[in-house]
């Protein structure tokens, strides 16, 4: 066990989920006695299966639009359907849990003194005129389009954890997440990476939406992860927002190239119509990132593209049941 900080109880909200048990793995890695909680909407008990045997790991099934009444020292609140597919499929729930279940966990925070830091998302700057997207970008996001759920939701859960940090005095960090990819994502989540791998995988059909000449910038999980860990460990008075991304920049197009090469599939390319305030562009500038957390991304895609490939060809060969089935 790591003896570089006092041993500390940490929650982790939404802890079963793609990025949540990477980091509650990275956590008891460092020695942190977790607890990680989900209400298993698209979290899945595969994704911690694990570390269920490893005594300073704890698993809670609740929903973060409830209250919680516990001791923690640290905060990482990642709860909310990141995909599409899954936060449009009930809008008002990913409303509430962006809302509601930051009010929850910002008054748990205040309650115990606990640092918290927000997961929030690079959709705040919607579908962006400035190119990349600096921290001090307000965005150009559509409040009443199909992805506002997710997109307004995630921008009031900011202005709910600086109005908490000005008025209560809470210990806030918040990171804007970049589109982030690797092992243990949904295979059906509908995002572009886990979709591609999947039907390449499968000799399906790759469906790009639009002409594929959009935009990403696509961080491997590890990076990520250790970007949130070196941002809780900030000075006190360093709040964010900073991104954390990745700005290497690829076309749609030259992504679902790499994967068909890389997965040596004969999938060929399907051409659909480009959902409602699909963001044409998407580059984080990490200025900050560099300056305040001393991060930046190390793997490159195609590193970490072989490493998501491999996950998924074991996942397609041994399919793991929904989550639902595995949440009683």
């Amino acid at each position: 066990m790591s003896q570089g900080h006092d041993f500390q109880r940490v929650l982790v909200t939404g802890g079963a989920g793609f990025l949540g048990s990477h980091l509650c793995e990275r956590l008891l890695n460092e020695g942190y006695e977790v607890l990680c909680l989900d209400n298993f909407y698209t979290g899945s008990k595969a994704n911690i299966a694990h570390l269920l045997q490893n005594p300073f790991f704890e698993v809670l099934n609740h929903d973060i639009v409830q209250p919680l009444f516990l001791h923690v020292s640290q905060i990482f609140n990642l709860a909310c359907p990141a995909s599409p597919i899954h936060y449009q499929r009930d809008a008002v729930h990913t409303i509430n849990t962006s809302v509601n279940g930051a009010v929850n966990m910002l008054g748990l925070a205040r309650r115990t003194g606990a640092k918290i830091l927000q997961a929030s998302t690079s959709e705040v700057y919607g579908d962006p005129e400035v190119h990349p997207q600096p921290e001090s970008y307000w965005g150009h996001v559509n409040p009443n389009g199909l992805r506002a759920c997710y997109d307004e939701g995630k921008r009031c859960a900011e202005a709910l954890f600086f109005s908490y940090q000005r008025q209560h005095d809470v210990l806030i960090k918040i990171a804007r997440i970049f589109n982030t990819y690797g092992p243990r994502m949904h295979p059906d989540d509908g995002r572009v990476v886990s979709n591609f791998i999947v039907q390449a995988l499968r000799g399906e059909p790759i469906t790009i939406y639009g002409d594929g000449s959009q935009t990403r910038s696509f961080c491997y999980v590890d990076d990520l992860i250790e970007g949130f860990m070196r941002l809780m460990a900030t000075q006190d008075e360093f709040y964010g927002p900073v991104n954390l991304g990745n700005p290497g920049e690829f076309t749609i197009l030259e992504l679902a190239e790499m994967v068909i090469e890389l997965t040596g599939s004969r999938s060929r390319l399907v051409f659909h119509e480009l959902p409602s305030d699909d963001p044409k562009q998407r580059k984080p500038d990490i200025t900050m990132a560099k300056a305040e957390l001393d991060w930046e991304p190390k793997v490159c895609l195609h590193d970490g593209l072989l490493k998501t490939i491999e996950y998924f060809d074991k996942r397609i060969s041994n399919p793991i049941p929904f989550n639902r089935d595995m949440a009683a």
